[in-house]
């Protein structure tokens, strides 16, 4: 992939194209990097969003965006907030979708609510991969997977306080799990394993938007992990971003 460190409306971006397929048809997937809401910024989320273009054939705009302790809630969802207003300005939003992995699954549906909130024209979907939708990790699987996860063998209850800075985590924004769906959101994708810590969070927020009538897809891949098999050229690989 191409990749060129941009600010978009002052955020940090990484606007990664697959090499030899530019042009203005392309599909812009907007995608929040994980990192447990204080990590996994700069080289990380510039590697993820150009690995992103190549497999997926779209264009990837990898936000960069603020993490705590210097700026906690709501700063990361404002900043992709902030880079979608700005690319509606020249890419019709039926050709954008908004997405992450892990805290970053969070960060885009936090970020997919408040545009919905705030009147803008919704984006055509939404990817959810093993996302962190309940900072109160209430779910199930935060007990039976802990140890079993060979990637997060437990849950991430002193990031997540950081991260919320003293707001009720059961805020929709924070945790996108207990908003009201029935308003609206587009189609979404959600992917997990089963040995995902974050499993619960993957069952129970599909299972809401069902009830919600949004059209959502659950894809759950036999003993992976969270965030998916690290061996980038691992079959199941392969599978999650031919179904994206």
């Amino acid at each position: 992939a191409d990749v060129e460190t941009v600010r978009i409306a002052d955020v940090l971006c990484y606007d990664c194209t697959p090499r030899g397929k530019a042009g203005p048809d392309l599909p812009v997937y907007i995608f929040a990097h994980g990192g447990a809401f204080v990590a996994g910024g700069g080289d990380f989320a510039m590697a993820q969003g150009a690995r992103s273009a190549d497999g997926l054939g779209a264009r990837v705009i990898a936000v960069d965006y603020r993490m705590p302790p210097d700026h906690p809630f709501p700063a990361a969802p404002e900043d992709c907030v902030a880079v979608y207003k700005a690319l509606i300005e020249t890419v019709d939003p039926a050709r954008i979708v908004l997405g992450g992995s892990s805290a970053g699954g969070n960060i885009s549906a936090s970020a997919t609510l408040m545009i919905r909130d705030q009147g803008l024209p919704m984006p055509a979907g939404s990817i959810l991969l093993t996302p962190e939708v309940d900072l109160t990790e209430s779910g199930d699987t935060f007990r039976t997977n802990e140890e079993l996860d060979v990637v997060l063998k437990g849950g991430l209850p002193e990031c997540n306080a950081l991260y919320a800075d003293g707001h009720d985590m059961r805020d929709p924004y924070l945790s996108p799990l207990f908003a009201d769906f029935a308003k609206g959101f587009p189609p979404t994708f959600v992917q997990s394993g089963t040995r995902d810590l974050f499993l619960s969070n993957s069952v129970l927020i599909h299972r809401k938007l069902r009830k919600a009538g949004i059209e959502a897809e659950l894809h759950v891949w036999e003993a992976m992990p969270h965030g998916g098999f690290l061996i980038g050229d691992a079959p199941e690989n392969t599978e999650i971003r031919e179904e994206l």
